[in-house]
């Protein structure tokens, strides 16, 4: 009676998930299942994801909560390090959390294991095509700094998003107009260019001029503890707007035949009769009623810790 009662026992403790060696049970190990990759810009090639396991097994793969198509089983290598890999075609931009669920081969001495969630941060362009303008921005230091940050931070036109108060921050601007053949947007063909600063009641009016020999557009933005001057410490939201005049006229990129030419020489043939080839040309076509102006826009997408930003004064 007594043998009939120990053999159910140990019956019951192998049902159970355990595992029975010399007459004592012990538990499936759990492994590790790490995930890392998932480094990409949207648009453009996938993304490898990879899965690192402390066993064999087959990993299934997730993004955003859904199974990633064509990763709902893939192998790991069957050699340590145990790694799967899969490739992954982000749907959108921005930050997306990756997950993966391992499924040991040997069932019986591991059990099944998630992945700690994984965020990756898939690119997003920091100037988006929002219109035909095309701008270039970035931030640079008046020169004259005096007082107390002159010791230390007084270099004046070097490119910096960091700034103290008490400091200048003068916006540069380049732009061109694809609308008008790429010209460069100057006061002949730009009716505003302003910059929105986030606690600012009233947009910074750019101007246009000579800068040691060469042109571009500025706007300044005092900084500063007195009545009037920005003062809010931390990231700088801005936005840089840029409106072009209204078009009479367009420019149309056609070819033209032109005499080709090597070295300065006209070619010709074995005729003694010259050879032409088709060139880029852009041709003026009028335009009635006038073509209101494109508008250019730039916003910075960075990180918070590489934005344009303001410090208090360092204290001793």
């Amino acid at each position: 009676m007594k043998r009939f009662i120990s053999g159910v026992v140990i019956g019951a403790m192998a049902l159970v998930g355990g595992a029975v060696v010399g007459g004592t049970a012990y538990a499936a190990t759990t492994p590790t299942l790490v995930l890392s990759g998932g480094s990409t810009v949207f648009g453009l090639d996938p993304a490898i994801i990879v899965a690192t396991a402390s066993t064999a097994g087959a990993v299934k793969f997730s993004a955003a909560g859904a199974d990633i198509k064509g990763c709902e089983a893939v192998a790991t290598t069957t050699v340590t390090p145990f790694v799967a890999k899969c490739s992954w075609v982000p749907a959108k931009s921005g930050a997306t959390i990756l997950g993966g669920v391992l499924t040991p081969t040997d069932a019986t001495n591991f059990t099944s294991v998630t992945a700690a969630p994984f965020t990756v941060k898939v690119g997003v362009p920091v100037q988006g095509v929002i219109s035909p303008i095309h701008l270039y921005v970035d931030t640079v230091l008046a020169s004259g700094s005096t007082g107390v940050l002159a010791p230390r931070f007084g270099v004046s036109c070097a490119i910096t998003s960091q700034y103290i108060t008490g400091q200048t921050i003068v916006f540069r601007v380049y732009g061109n107009n694809a609308d008008l053949a790429g010209a460069v947007m100057d006061p002949t063909n730009t009716a505003k260019a302003y910059i929105e600063v986030a606690g600012v009641k009233d947009p910074i009016v750019m101007t246009y001029g000579n800068h040691s020999g060469v042109a571009f557009w500025v706007g300044v933005l005092k900084t500063g503890t007195t009545a009037g001057l920005y003062n809010t410490l931390g990231v700088i939201s801005f936005k840089v707007t840029m409106i072009a005049k209204e078009q009479s006229t367009v420019q149309v990129l056609t070819t033209k035949l032109s005499r080709k030419l090597v070295n300065g020489a006209q070619v010709k043939d074995s005729d003694g009769r010259p050879v032409y080839e088709r060139v880029p040309s852009f041709r003026t076509v009028p335009v009635n009623p006038p073509l209101a102006g494109a508008v250019g826009t730039w916003a910075s997408n960075f990180t918070a810790n590489s934005q344009l930003t303001l410090y208090a004064v360092p204290t001793a």
